[in-house]
């Protein structure tokens, strides 16, 4: 394919933590044919990139055609907190979920500007501390959040119990967003930003 970047392929690629072998068996090539393309001998058809970008790297067409790759930032350097070992373990579906979590994020800040809607934002009104009494901080949250410990045992099910935590965190600016984890060995992330965490 005329124009078609071969380090944009690659990029793709390892910015979902796939090893070419994931990807030859998704398209049903071989993995040298795969490091070929990566490497500008050779190249995929336009099906065969349809597939890469839209079911595989889940990116838009034209990204394959850029210069070179873009600025993203990577998984790996937000969550510096894991181990390397781990951070290496991301499957393509939970760097997927990152990814889908940022653009959101994004979305936030083209909807609202540079600042929160939210008058109080919870980060601005209480401090955590290692130093401090467990029990004691987590009731001075649960009281900022607007949940006693009563409300919630009387709830008929966990679902509803979700719902009645993820409403009192959005109220304080902290935005939720639900999926399921394909990877198993994670629940959850979460992602900073000093306006829309």
């Amino acid at each position: 394919m005329v124009g078609l970047t071969p380090s944009v392929l690659k990029w793709a690629r390892e910015c979902l933590n796939m090893e070419l072998g994931d990807v030859a068996r998704r398209l049903k090539k071989s993995p040298d044919e795969i490091e070929a393309w990566e490497a500008g001998v050779g190249a995929p058809t336009y099906a065969q990139l349809e597939k890469l970008a839209y079911e595989i790297y889940k990116r838009p067409l034209a990204l394959f055609f850029l210069p070179v790759p873009p600025d993203e930032p990577k998984p790996r350097a937000e969550f510096r907190s894991l181990p390397q070992v781990e951070l290496g373990r991301l499957s393509r579906d939970t760097t997927l979920l990152i990814r889908k979590g940022r653009a959101f994020q994004a979305a936030l800040v083209e909807l609202y500007g540079d600042r929160s809607p939210v008058a109080k934002p919870i980060w601005r009104e209480i401090r955590v501390s290692h130093s401090h009494d467990v029990v004691s901080q987590a009731a001075k949250l649960r009281n900022l959040l607007g949940v006693d410990i009563e409300s919630v045992r009387q709830l008929p099910d966990a679902d509803a119990g979700l719902k009645l935590w993820r409403r009192a965190i959005e109220k304080v600016g902290i935005h939720v967003f639900k999926e399921s984890f394909e990877q198993k060995e994670y629940s959850g992330f979460c992602l900073w930003h000093p306006e829309f965490p």
